[in-house]
């Protein structure tokens, strides 16, 4: 049995570590709020611009002019992933589930004869893919020290996959990320980037036709890149909200964790020093019999 002192430092060790759980608790939760509500208003927009972008491109997708951001290369060889996960740890299985998701789209995509290029967006992101797929990365961007995340931090990594693309270093380009959808639940989801998706129905008859001016290929060739930092953004945002949702979900579970397990060692305590006491009195008595 575990003497009286070792139980009490471990016993302190644990009512130290449950402040810290405690209060990183509190601070994600402090975060959430505002988290989620930038992820929750970026939807609509999001949603709204992808349909757009489908609905517009659809007239030109067959048009030898069209843009690469629309059509991609007409190819389907080599695949770039984006997995986008967090800077930091202590979330549960937020940051690997990103990460196993990325690893089995990998390996069904290299089954199929392709080949996979990752730019991790994130430090947990690119740690865990390191561990079996350090040759396919070729970037990562991490926003460790950050405070928040904005639409240019979205912009910067969109200009950096245009510039693959017209480079001619992938074909298609898919976003991996978590999905919030509540405190307890983000939903690991993958959404493809590049060639932009486009309406599986075409238009039934008698619906309206539009004019545009200028001409949909212009109109593409401006409104694509920023539909695709858009999307990219709202991936930022999205994984934002459900880190601080997860960290919060694992926070709290540790701090209740951590008082049971003071329960349980104080139990221990309680126990080794009454058969302590106890002890203690039949030597006293067993040396007053003796007398």
């Amino acid at each position: 049995m575990p003497s009286l002192k070792s139980l009490r430092m471990r016993i302190n060790s644990v009512k130290s570590t449950q402040k810290i759980t405690s209060a990183m608790k509190m601070v994600a939760a402090s975060k959430l709020r505002r988290a989620q509500t930038q992820a929750e208003a970026a939807r609509p927009y999001a949603e709204r611009m992808a349909r757009m972008m489908a609905s517009l491109g659809a007239s030109v997708a067959n048009s030898p002019t069209a843009p690469k951001l629309l059509v991609g290369t007409g190819k389907d060889q080599v695949h770039l992933l984006v997995p986008v996960a967090g800077d930091r740890g202590l979330a549960g299985a937020f940051n690997s589930n990103v990460g196993r998701l990325t690893r089995n789209l990998c390996r069904q995509l290299e089954a199929e004869g392709k080949t996979v290029k990752i730019l991790a967006i994130g430090r947990k992101a690119r740690d865990y893919l390191k561990r079996e797929l350090a040759s396919r990365i070729i970037g990562d961007v991490s926003y460790a020290g950050r405070k928040s995340i904005g639409y240019p931090d979205a912009e910067a990594v969109s200009q950096q996959i245009v510039a693959m693309l017209h480079a001619g270093e992938f074909d298609v380009c898919t976003v991996v990320y978590n999905r919030f959808q509540s405190v307890m639940s983000q939903i690991p989801t993958e959404m493809r980037l590049i060639p932009a998706p486009l309406p599986e129905v075409a238009e039934t008859p008698g619906t309206a036709s539009y004019e545009f001016e200028p001409d949909e290929e212009t109109m593409l060739a401006r409104l694509l890149p920023q539909n695709l930092a858009i999307q990219v953004y709202r991936a930022l945002l999205e994984t934002n909200a459900g880190f601080y949702g997860s960290q919060m979900a694992a926070m709290d579970n540790a701090t209740r964790n951590a008082g049971d397990m003071i329960k349980r060692l104080t139990q221990n305590y309680n126990r080794a020093r009454q058969a302590n006491i106890t002890r203690e009195l039949i030597e006293i008595i067993s040396g007053a019999e003796a007398v």
